[in-house]
Formats: C-alpha cells, sequence, structure tokens
C-alpha cells in the first residue's frame, strides 16, 4: 500500500491484508481509485488516503464550485470540481480534483461497475426527473417517415460510438483541456510564477528561522501554511510537462486521428469525426422529436446554434450543463466548422 497509511471511513472495515491486496489492484482515476472491495478517495493534498466499502455508501456524486459557467474557459482558475461521497449514516466526504473530467470518468466507471450506487444527490435525481418529464412533454407526438429515417440512423451512430465509448471520452476531454489552454491568459502565468517565488521565498525564510535563529512555533507554522497555499494555487496555472500548450495540441491531434481511424469506413457518418460524441447525437434526436429539425443535417445545425446561444449568464439544469462541459469546447475549439 505504499508508505502513506490508508483509513477507513465509514461503518465496515476490511483487513490489512484485503486492503492491501484491494487498493494494489484498484483503478486509479484523478486521486482516488475503485477497488473491488473499496473506494479510495483523496484527502486535500494526499492521494486514496481514505478507503469505504461499497456498502457503507448511500450516493456519490459530482459537485461545481467557484464558477457556474465553467465551460467558458475564462478567469484564472475556472470552476473547482468535487468528487463527494455520501454515506449512509449521512456523512460526506468530499474530495476536490484538478480536472473536472476525471470526476466525470470516475463516476462514469462507479455507474459500469456498481449500478445500485446513485451517481446524482438526491436535488439533483428531483430535477433531473422533472426535466425528463418536461422534455417528454416537448416532443411531438408522432414523427414523419423522413424524421424517423433521421432517428434510426442517429441512434445506429450513437451505439457505434458507444462500442468504443473511450474515443468520444479522450476527444471530449481533450478539447477541453485544449480550449482552457487557449482561453488561458499569459498574465496569469506570470502571476503564478510570482505566486511559486513567493512559496519558495516563504519555505526558504521558515527554515532559516527554524535552524538558525532557533525560532519554532506559530511563525514557523505560519509560513509553512503559506508556503503550502501558494504551491497548491500556482500549481493549478503553471505549465508542466502534461499542462501546457503544445501537449495539449498534441493530445487533442492524437484523440482526433483516433476517432478518424475509427470512422474511416463511415462515409455516411451524421457527424464530422471532431463532434462524434453520444451526447451531440442525443442533442441531434431530441431537436427532431421536439420538431425543430427534420433530418440530420437540419438536426446538427440546430444543435450548432442552440450550443452557439449558451454561455455563463444563461442559467441551466445539471443535465444540460454536464451535456454543454462535455461537448461545447469541441465546438468552440473547432470554430464550429
Amino acid at each position: 500500500m505504499g508508505l502513506i497509511p490508508t483509513f477507513r471511513i465509514g461503518q465496515t472495515p476490511l483487513s490489512s491484508e484485503e486492503l492491501s491486496f484491494d487498493k494494489r489492484r484498484a483503478l486509479r482515476v484523478g486521486p482516488c481509485a475503485i477497488g473491488d472491495k473499496a473506494l479510495y478517495v483523496n484527502s486535500f493534498y494526499i492521494k486514496r488516503m481514505y478507503y469505504v466499502v461499497y456498502a457503507d455508501i448511500a450516493r456519490v456524486f459530482k459537485r461545481v464550485a467557484m464558477s457556474k459557467g465553467g465551460y467558458t474557459g475564462k478567469g484564472v482558475f475556472g470552476a473547482m470540481a468535487y468528487f463527494v461521497v455520501q454515506m449512509k449514516d449521512g456523512t460526506e466526504k468530499k474530495c476536490n480534483f484538478k480536472h473536472e473530467d476525471e470526476v466525470d470518468l470516475l463516476l462514469s466507471q462507479m455507474q459500469k461497475d456498481h449500478p445500485e450506487i446513485p451517481v446524482h444527490s438526491a436535488e439533483a435525481e428531483r430535477k433531473l426527473r422533472e426535466a425528463e418529464e418536461k422534455e417528454l412533454a416537448s416532443y411531438l407526438r408522432e414523427l414523419t417517415p423522413e424524421a424517423k429515417s433521421a432517428v434510426t440512423k442517429l441512434e445506429n451512430a450513437k451505439s457505434m460510438l458507444k462500442i468504443r465509448a473511450g474515443l468520444s471520452e479522450n476527444l471530449s476531454a481533450s478539447a477541453r483541456r485544449k480550449r482552457s489552454s487557449d482561453m488561458t491568459n499569459p498574465f496569469y502565468v506570470y502571476v503564478a510564477v510570482m505566486i511559486l517565488v513567493a512559496a519558495i521565498a516563504a519555505a526558504v525564510i521558515g527554515l532559516f528561522l527554524y535552524f538558525f535563529m532557533d525560532v519554532r512555533g506559530a511563525i514557523f507554522a505560519v509560513l509553512g501554511g503559506f508556503t503550502f497555499t501558494f504551491l497548491v494555487v500556482s500549481a493549478r496555472v503553471l505549465p508542466t510537462g502534461r499542462n501546457n500548450k503544445a501537449a495539449v495540441q498534441k493530445e487533442w491531434e492524437n484523440a482526433l486521428s483516433d476517432m478518424r481511424i475509427y470512422l474511416e469506413g463511415e462515409k455516411d457518418f451524421p457527424v464530422p469525426p471532431q463532434y462524434a460524441h453520444p451526447i451531440v447525437l442525443d442533442r441531434m434526436i431530441r431537436a427532431i422529436k421536439k420538431g425543430k429539425a427534420v433530418t440530420v443535417e437540419e438536426a446538427f445545425a440546430y444543435v450548432k446554434e442552440e450550443l452557439k446561444g449558451l454561455d455563463k449568464s444563461v442559467q441551466v439544469s445539471q443535465k444540460e450543463y454536464d451535456e454543454v462541459v462535455a461537448v461545447k469546447p469541441m465546438f468552440l475549439i473547432c470554430d464550429y466548422q
């Protein structure tokens, strides 16, 4: 299990042998992991520090803080995503993630491996039911033969994408990172560098006072706190081996190339490869069922205009937010072409 011990949350313990074996085999997603016997979650800065067995979990869900318009890509730090584990005893464990798409991936994997555990908050579930009822009420009672044919074509295309779901997920995730990178003002990087310098200075001063001036206790603790805070803040902005414009551009190109290769034999696929995502097809299907379009081409044009009209000033449901976060960056970086 490594040098860092793993602590239990929830009521049910695992033996040391079970815990060690299960954690080694667990599927890691960001700072968390999904094992056969338990879910492993992080503290604020230590990955997979806690475990909770699935029998103790009531539900898991995503919580987004700091920015309701996170999909715009604006702002120095953007939205902060959390993975929340709600236990059956009523307690919660909130896990911070650097990348929101990792929370989505974790929830998706939880839904596959443990369908008995809800992946939305109770409030979100209520709103989703209301939204679904409203959605169904807006559909046409009868579709024309041409509209039915278009829906069938889109459903078949969606089934094809789900066979290799990872391709669409990579396309979406890489587009989000590229969009965020493209929108980052260089000024913010300079600010992050200054914060990093302040962190190093605080660490040096703290160590000097501790070893040479015999100043300990509160002052050293405060300087240590400043150092940690500055490092965490700057780490979200400073370029790294994975978080820089060249790396995210290459990641996007690779994801798009993989999708093009997969769709190579599908000359009549309903959308261009850069938009090949089940959510895009779902929105096109809904457009036809609502009577906003009849053909595949009309549905695609409608979806593009609909996404263009959604910005940070528009209030949307949780489902709409999740969909927009997943697919709008693909349209933005390709300029809707």
